[in-house]
């Protein structure tokens, strides 16, 4: 079949494109989650928008009582519990239709990398996994909008060959806990 020219794109434009409330709307969300540009919006909305659409037809074929059905249903359930974007215990087909773009917004790479504190912002955090000082799982991963796993949550850390694994390195973010120590020993000192 030999390769594409063009590869598809995997999110939908606006079909309005001058609604002032979904512009404010995705201005907020580039804000808030450090995004590079709105293309990263629309490709979190389309994932939602699939997920919401097979969520549907999964109801109305379970009310027919099909068998493949329930099979198609768990798969989703499983699918995105393992992402991390349903967190209940048991869900039901309803929570998928609640879900919202902000849980897709919290499970990306640049946003976990900045809020466990490798980064301090999201620019630096998408810096740093472009340029390929993050390995997830013990491998490099430069891209910020993957969507990291819950299992994979607690391996996030700096590559073994960065320069950033150095403490003392330059760039490297303080914790936020040797923040709170020092803010502790300012405020006792006074006092003494």
């Amino acid at each position: 079949m030999g390769d594409p020219k063009k590869p598809r794109k995997k999110f939908d434009k606006p079909s309005h494109p001058w609604i002032i409330e979904r512009i404010q709307e995705e201005n907020e969300l580039v804000k808030n989650y450090g995004l590079k540009n709105k293309r990263e919006v629309w490709k979190a909305e389309s994932m939602l928008r699939s997920w919401r659409r097979q969520a549907r037809d999964l109801q109305a074929r379970i009310r027919r009582k099909e068998a493949q059905a329930e099979v198609e249903m768990k798969n989703l359930f499983g699918k995105l519990q393992n992402l991390g974007v349903l967190t209940m215990d048991n869900p039901t087909l309803d929570d998928v239709l609640a879900l919202d773009i902000e849980k897709i917004l919290s499970r990306r790479l640049e946003t976990l990398v900045y809020t466990k504190g490798l980064a301090s912002s999201y620019r630096q955090a998408r810096q740093l996994i472009v340029h390929g000082h993050i390995s997830v799982n013990g491998h490099k991963v430069t891209v910020p909008s993957y969507l990291v796993k819950k299992s994979e949550e607690p391996t996030i850390q700096y590559l073994p060959k960065s320069p950033l694994n150095d403490p003392m390195h330059p760039c490297r973010p303080k914790l936020r806990e040797e923040k709170d120590q020092k803010k502790e020993v300012k405020e006792v000192e006074p006092n003494a």
